[in-house]
């Protein structure tokens, strides 16, 4: 008896995994599952609840092109609403009953013979499947630093990835780890109500002035009844983060004039030279990424905050050590973002031949297009190695992806397709290219980041403008794969 299976598993509910499935069906591929670990559509803005959470990228940027919404509330929108919105979206498309939640893969196995995928959960679940998209992201474990006595702190201890709505600062002593992304939102938001506020900050960043502001009801008309007026809008913010790109990506006279303007926000909110000097950074603009506030400096210079410049060195049942001095805290929160897979995969990914992922990817992961891997038939990743932004949003990136996954499940399923697998030259090109370009950005300029892997190779970012790497991805062509139709397997064999 042949084992029924999908034609498609898609890991992950967040933006990644719910653009893969609506692609998918406008191909007419209906034989699919999403699986998630979490309770709910959303990713990262399900899991990001803390105060003050919102995203760095306008609105009408961060949000499907097919899909726009004309209700945005602010320029930046916040966790809860981009959340509200994925939401609506998996609704109008009707996602919800292709989809389960509470399913943490442990396992993806190839069988050469059959060209099918097992996946193993958690629990005993098992899935099998022809085709597996990866859309679970490589920003979704928080990262939680091995600090000696880290187990023996006393009072209550948060990660900004997993906030609990229970929880009451008001007037507490509160530890933020961390100066980067989260903490510049959190700290804001809490500093009015907490009672002291310590924050550990390893390493300034370049922080710009955020454009940011709310869209009134006249705005938010125009957009419903003229949605073309929206879409220029968001051709028109596209526009301005390229320009940007050529001063983060590469080093120009962009470069000096977006330090300038950091510089610039630290001057006019910052009066006190030490401080100053604490939150000013000594690498080149662009080497980490850049962030956006208004708040971050006046909320430093607040009566009940202190900002300690140095490595967190130790934790004790009543505080945190850092610069040979304890400081007192009720309250812990890690403010330290994802664990960033610089090799392999969250788990076990066994592929054709006895290709392991993790052995492949030892000296760093790589991929086609950051989309397909030698080795790993019908195996697609969306936000796979080198597809990251450094300057605008990741949906420009990720978009063509679902196009170019979906148009490659069709021509399976249309063309009696059992295995597409990229050609080893195809991956090694634009290993290649992306080797070749990453010198001459400013994420390899002699600094240190999270985009690093231990030997110094940038797998996390493409190395040029998001235009780009969409002109790249936007086809499918099945000559870049070895393919094997159904009719060339033993017939016992074909699912």
């Amino acid at each position: 008896m042949k084992q029924q299976h999908l034609d498609v598993l898609i890991a992950g509910a967040g933006f990644s995994g719910m653009g893969a499935a609506i692609n998918l069906q406008k191909q007419g591929v209906t034989n699919f599952k999403i699986i998630d670990a979490g309770h709910d559509f959303g990713g990262t803005w399900r899991d990001n609840k803390y105060p003050g959470a919102a995203c760095d990228v306008p609105s009408h940027l961060y949000s499907f092109s097919f899909e726009q919404n004309p209700n945005w509330s602010r320029m930046f929108a916040t966790s809860d609403e981009i959340h509200a919105y994925m939401l609506d979206v998996a609704a109008k498309y009707n996602l919800r009953p292709k989809a389960e939640f509470g399913v943490k893969v442990n396992s993806l196995a190839y069988d050469d013979n059959t060209c099918l995928w097992t996946v193993n959960a958690e629990g005993g679940k098992k899935y099998v499947a022809r085709v597996v998209v990866s859309g679970i992201g490589a920003l979704s474990t928080p990262s939680i630093p091995k600090l000696e006595g880290g187990d023996s702190f006393k009072g209550e201890i948060l990660h900004t990835a997993r906030w609990r709505k229970d929880i009451n600062l008001k007037g507490k002593k509160v530890a933020v780890v961390g100066g980067g992304a989260s903490a510049i939102q959190l700290v804001p938001a809490i500093a009015p109500e907490v009672g002291e506020l310590t924050v550990f900050q390893r390493t300034p960043s370049w922080i710009i002035p955020k454009p940011d502001y709310a869209i009134g009801a006249v705005e938010q008309s125009l957009y419903r009844a003229l949605p073309f007026i929206q879409h220029l809008r968001r051709n028109a913010i596209y526009a301005v983060t390229e320009m940007f790109g050529a001063g983060i990506v590469f080093n120009t006279p962009m470069t000096k004039v977006l330090e300038r303007l950091a510089r610039f926000n630290i001057e006019r909110a910052i009066k006190d030279p030490e401080l100053r000097r604490k939150v000013t950074p000594d690498y080149r603009f662009g080497c980490k990424r850049m962030l956006i506030s208004n708040d971050w400096y006046p909320a430093l210079t607040r009566d009940n905050v202190e900002l300690v410049a140095g490595p967190v060195t130790k934790i004790t049942p009543t505080g945190v050590v850092a610069n040979g001095k304890e400081y007192a805290a009720d309250v812990l929160v890690y403010a330290t973002g994802f664990e960033v897979p610089k090799a392999g995969a969250p788990f076990s990914v066994k592929g054709a031949r006895g290709h392991d992922l993790a052995t492949d990817w030892k000296n760093g992961a790589e991929a086609h297009l950051g989309m397909s891997v030698n080795g790993f038939p019908n195996l697609f990743y969306c936000m796979g190695p080198n597809t990251g932004p450094g300057h605008t949003s990741v949906l420009v990136y990720t978009e063509p992806q679902y196009r170019y996954i979906a148009a490659a499940v069709s021509r399976m399923l249309t063309e009696g397709i059992a295995s597409l697998e990229v050609k080893a030259e195809k991956q090694a090109e634009f290993a290649r290219f992306i080797d070749e370009r990453m010198p001459m950005t400013n994420w390899t300029a002699g600094c240190q980041s999270w985009y690093l892997t231990d030997g110094g190779r940038n797998t996390t970012l493409y190395p040029g403008f998001a235009g780009e790497y969409v002109l790249k991805a936007n086809t499918f062509k099945l000559d870049d794969f070895e393919v094997v139709h159904k009719d060339e397997l033993r017939s016992s064999d074909v699912a």
